[in-house]
């Protein structure tokens, strides 16, 4: 059975979501107030709807408190964002997402119901920080406030050592989890498996030991 989700708020971050659960197959309800985007991803989603996020009545005849999970991504409005969510909470939806415009947000949001905190805007300027600051880190993931994945890109200084040798786990406290060589992707590699140049190489470990890790990757000695 297919999930139902919906999404309260439909600018870039509520649209984009009710693009890729539509892309996943899954049932979409996509609500604003705004005519315009309700139009725009019409044909896109289940079900669109023009709605006020905050008025309970009309989310009750939506039958919103029987969707498996409900995303508030209401953009600037901050009040309106934690009104829709306390509803949300006092009509028993079973799981509710939000998006925090700052931290102080993220913490009301947390004590009045909401399920999972999301910060767009933070987490995407972290992604680019760390991709342009290093030009062997391909992407960043944040896991929570103290731990992340990183993709990070052998160079050819540690060709042909194997995990051992560089022995991440000992020196930085990080853990590689698989190994991406072109189309092949290798799970959780063995001790033995050999690294050659321009593997993808996908570490996790605290934030504090990645930046170690990132900051001396290849120093002088041609060493990880």
């Amino acid at each position: 059975m297919k999930k139902q989700f919906a999404v309260i708020g439909l600018g870039r971050f509520g649209g984009s979501i009710c693009k890729a659960l539509s892309a996943e197959g899954m049932d979409v309800l996509a609500i604003d107030m705004d005519e315009h985007k309700v139009n725009e991803l019409a044909p896109i989603v289940t079900q669109a709807v023009i709605a006020d996020g905050t008025d309970e009545k009309a989310l009750k005849s939506l039958g919103i408190r029987n969707f498996d999970q409900v995303v508030v991504a209401i953009g600037d409005d901050i009040q309106a964002s934690i009104l829709t969510t306390l509803i949300l909470d006092d009509m028993g939806v079973k799981n509710i997402i939000a998006k925090a415009q700052n931290d102080y947000h993220a913490k009301v949001l947390a004590k009045i119901g909401a399920d999972e905190i999301v910060h767009p805007e933070r987490d995407i300027g972290v992604r680019i920080a760390h991709n342009v600051v290093s030009e062997n880190v391909l992407d960043y993931l944040e896991l929570s406030d103290e731990y992340s994945i990183v993709e990070l890109v052998a160079g050819p200084t540690i060709n042909n050592k194997s995990i051992v040798d560089l022995d991440l786990r000992t020196r930085y406290g990080c853990n590689i989890l698989a190994i991406k060589r072109g189309e092949e992707i290798k799970v959780s590699p063995y001790p033995e498996e050999k690294i050659l140049t321009q593997d993808v190489l996908i570490v996790i470990g605290a934030d504090k030991d990645i930046n170690r890790l990132e900051n001396r990757w290849i120093d002088e000695e041609g060493n990880a």
